[in-house]
């Protein structure tokens, strides 16, 4: 089935840089959050927080390609205006570029989706240039690297400046649309985005990025336990849930639920 002609093409969300417009983007892993947030903002992606915020895991190493899909096909499913990018989970990309492009070529014929993200700089810049000559879309991810976290030592902010230098080039110069910049000093990003072509998306990079993407249950105060430094929740849907169920507990336990308007004669 087409997507709908008001989707936002990789033409489109390149081109925002130039026109000066902020890009906002979000997290999305099934079909109803999606289709609450698509209309709203200018890129989803399904991210592979989702071992995270949604399996439960440590970090995001567990996640599994074929869940990466499953899930992305939800998303894919509602969005008609955001462009949707998938994230590579680890370490489908890392098997060299022949696999990388399978792998990637699996997630845009299954989920409907437009783009695919990898983790990485100057290392995977041949991987990128080599999904990129075989048509699939590329959104790059510098700075800190969760998939990295255990050689990287945990979650630490970046900043070796002539290193994100070199990946940001690198992975520009390989042909990537769009540069996430992962927990760098502000000053950093600015200065990287100043030397950018592409867009670069910030999250822990500061305000001087071209957009900025969130974890939405961070946003909505859906996350149990640490919440990072960069995070604004901008809700707390955890107390409404718990707020709810508490009361639909209690009237059932009263005998108040269900009522005579919610039966049948």
């Amino acid at each position: 089935m087409a997507k709908p002609s008001g989707q936002i093409t990789i033409p489109q969300f390149r081109g925002m840089k130039g026109s000066g417009e902020r890009i906002t983007m979000l997290t999305a892993y099934d079909y109803p959050f999606a289709r609450l947030l698509d209309p709203l903002v200018e890129g989803l992606l399904v991210g592979d927080t989702m071992s995270m915020v949604v399996q439960g895991h440590g970090n995001t190493l567990p996640v599994t390609l074929d869940e990466m899909i499953y899930h992305a096909e939800m998303v894919g499913r509602a969005a008609t205006h955001a462009l949707v990018v998938v994230d590579m989970p680890f370490p489908s990309f890392h098997l060299g570029v022949y696999k990388a492009i399978e792998n990637a070529g699996r997630i845009l014929k299954e989920t409907r989706c437009q783009a695919v993200k990898l983790e990485g700089g100057v290392d995977q810049a041949e991987v990128i240039a080599g999904l990129v000559s075989a048509g699939i879309p590329v959104m790059a991810h510098c700075g800190l690297r969760p998939q990295s976290v255990h050689q990287l030592g945990g979650y630490r902010v970046q900043r070796d400046e002539e290193q994100l230098l070199a990946d940001a080039k690198a992975v520009e110069a390989a042909g990537a649309f769009a540069v996430v910049l992962e927990c760098i000093p502000a000053s950093m990003a600015t200065k990287l985005t100043e030397q950018l072509s592409i867009p670069t998306i910030g999250i822990g990079a500061g305000a001087g990025c071209d957009g900025q993407i969130l974890v939405t249950h961070d946003l909505l105060g859906l996350t149990s336990g640490y919440v990072p430094r960069f995070v604004k929740p901008y809700a707390d849907i955890g107390a409404v849930v718990t707020k709810a169920v508490t009361e639909f507990r209690d009237d059932v336990r009263a005998g108040k639920f269900p009522g005579p308007e919610q039966q049948f004669k």
